[in-house]
């Protein structure tokens, strides 16, 4: 009898357990929401992680490296047409954007600020990748990742400051210029040696290529499934940030297209910035709200980075698989009409044979 009460109360008390929506160790807890503390596991996972991810993170960019020419990629910095486009996208489309988003939908100002926090930050490296997947200019696509990145560190302050001012001191916004630094450097450094390759060895720069494409997509997958582990705990997200995440992404690569094709850009010069537009650098956005936010504030804001990096690869897939099925029905339509023109010109040439007595000029032969 005794068993069975302890039993019971055994069963009860897990049961009680159970149904608590937040574990005992969250540090904030309201209702469903809460926000667990940093485990070992966490940290271990974190370092293993980020270790892996930045290898391969090299690896992907030296083998789009391998993809640019220099002669063309010096003539994208002596001519900067398109390196201007896409700065005014990235600094002023993006912004604008997103403080247009945060009004409309009325967000709380924390939120607010961290909408405007994500559409302040440069380019992110999956963009590149994702360039070489829709036959883009890798050329333009390298030097507009590299300048928005360095430019970053003057334009972010700026846009802040002129964009936050209704919700926030922008003083109160720590921005880590290590964190931007290191991935100026990550991503120059292992370009140039792609570039140096394919100036030394093109074809075996083409073989690098093809093997840093497919290490492009594992990355993409990688950092989308790290999110998911990374970031425990239950959390109650507003459905603005869900609306306003959706619909920033589509707008980045909508606008960003428009307004490269209103500046004359070619139609894949016009993709490669439609992607340098949309795609952020999220994980910049995430560093910046954790320094500069208390945990009662990231309660409200922190999985806004994820939400936004899920929805840009989204839209990615949906552009690079509507391009390829364009691509294979252009060809198509491409190869049709050339067959039929061949039929044209040599009945043409039958005919004109027959009424000239078998003669054949040789300018049709």
């Amino acid at each position: 009898m005794q068993t069975y009460l302890l039993s019971q109360q055994f069963n009860a008390r897990s049961l009680a357990e159970n149904s608590t929506a937040c574990p005992a160790n969250a540090t904030i807890c309201n209702g469903t929401s809460c926000v667990l503390p940093e485990d070992n596991f966490n940290k271990i996972l974190s370092i293993i992680l980020s270790t892996v991810l930045t290898l391969l993170l090299a690896l992907v960019m030296f083998s789009m490296g391998c993809n640019v020419e220099l002669q063309k990629f010096w003539g994208h910095i002596k001519r900067p047409w398109g390196i201007f486009v896409g700065f005014l996208c990235q600094f002023g489309i993006m912004p604008l954007t997103a403080f247009l988003l945060s009004l409309v939908f009325n967000v709380l100002p924390v939120q607010a600020v961290v909408v405007l926090i994500m559409g302040c930050c440069p380019g992110g490296t999956a963009s590149n990748i994702m360039a070489y997947w829709v036959d883009g200019d890798m050329d333009l696509s390298i030097s507009m990742t590299t300048c928005s990145t360095l430019l970053a560190m003057g334009m972010m302050p700026l846009c802040l400051f002129v964009y936050t001012k209704m919700w926030t001191d922008s003083n109160a916004i720590v921005l880590p210029y290590d964190s931007i630094g290191i991935s100026l450097v990550a991503l120059i450094i292992p370009v140039s040696f792609g570039m140096y390759v394919n100036h030394r060895w093109p074809s075996k720069a083409k073989i690098i290529l093809k093997v840093g494409s497919i290490a492009g997509a594992i990355l993409i997958l990688l950092i989308a499934v790290v999110g998911g582990i990374l970031y425990k705990g239950s959390w109650i997200i507003s459905p603005k940030l869900w609306i306003i995440g959706t619909i920033f992404p589509a707008a980045g690569y909508s606008l960003g297209f428009f307004l490269a094709r209103i500046a004359g850009l070619s139609w894949h010069r016009c993709r490669t910035v439609s992607l340098e537009t949309g795609m952020q650098n999220t994980q910049l956005c995430s560093t910046i709200i954790q320094l500069s936010f208390t945990p009662e504030q990231l309660e409200l804001m922190f999985t806004f980075p994820l939400l936004y990096s899920i929805f840009q690869l989204l839209f990615a897939l949906l552009i690079l698989g509507g391009y390829r099925v364009y691509r294979r029905h252009r060809v198509k339509t491409k190869t049709d009409v050339e067959k039929t023109e061949e039929k044209e010109d040599s009945k043409s040439m039958s005919s004109h044979a027959k009424i000239n007595g078998g003669f054949v000029s040789n300018e049709t032969k």
